[in-house]
């Protein structure tokens, strides 16, 4: 197994799910083992110039694998690794790049039902949607200054045609069929235990109480007193909401 480049990683600091001033901003994080943060390339920002891949390697910050590109003016980058992408093939980021796995170009270049993921949201900011591992969007229509792709949620939204996406789908499909198998593993994670609210004191948690086993005894919270299960969190005031073509599943 290849070592990291060395240029592309930095340590990644622990926070255990704590804000600056060491609140419990995020529940259920803590105790990973230490890691290095691997430097991705999402903006494939070197136009026009051919990289081959080097190496496939693991990535313990995502669920996806990486691949090693290597430019001809030898500089190396990390991307993410799309499925049947294999070491020794070439890719490259154009306007005018042919509909080949791994290469990036904008959508309005795009033909219909192509599959794409590392998708921009806005043009030249980098990819941000569609990056989990097995996933891809599919292009579904065009308009004049939009393209529509349907996500993995089922989603169907417009984004810019300007926007840069990588052509395929993201590698290691089968990622979501791995069993974690012990606690232990999962603590390794960085994921500690979640406790029932029902096994709770009733003043740390809404469906606390009772004696003995006892139910929620009411429609379920979450430990401040929010509806959970089924309330839709989204602003109806975002402004985003009018690039939904049709909602998720």
């Amino acid at each position: 197994m290849k070592r990291p480049e060395k240029k592309l990683i930095s340590i990644l600091k622990k926070h255990s799910g704590r804000d600056r001033t060491g609140t419990i901003s995020v529940r259920h994080q803590g105790g990973r083992h230490k890691r290095y943060y691997r430097s991705i390339d999402f903006k494939r920002d070197k136009k026009d110039e051919v990289g081959k891949i080097i190496n496939i390697e693991y990535d313990p910050n995502r669920n996806a694998d990486i691949a090693r590109v290597e430019y001809k003016d030898k500089e190396r980058r990390y991307i993410l690794h799309p499925r049947g992408l294999k070491v020794g093939d070439e890719i490259v980021a154009s306007e005018k790049a042919e509909i080949k796995i791994g290469n990036a170009i904008p959508l309005k270049n795009i033909p219909i039902g192509v599959e794409v993921h590392n998708v921009e949201l806005y043009p030249g900011r980098g990819g941000v949607m569609v990056r989990g591992a097995g996933d891809s969007a599919s292009v579904v229509a065009k308009e004049e200054k939009y393209v529509h792709l349907k996500l993995p949620s089922g989603e169907v939204r417009k984004f810019f045609n300007d926007c840069f996406a990588t052509v395929g789908a993201v590698g290691k499909e089968d990622f979501k069929l791995q069993i974690i198998g012990n606690a232990g593993r999962k603590r390794r994670m960085g994921i500690r235990p979640t406790v029932r609210g029902t096994a709770q004191n009733p003043r740390t948690h809404p469906h606390g109480g009772g004696e003995g086993k006892s139910g929620e005894g009411m429609h379920p919270k979450t430990p401040w007193g929010k509806p959970a299960k089924g309330k839709r969190t989204r602003n109806r005031k975002k402004w985003s909401s009018k690039l939904i073509v049709k909602r998720r599943n």
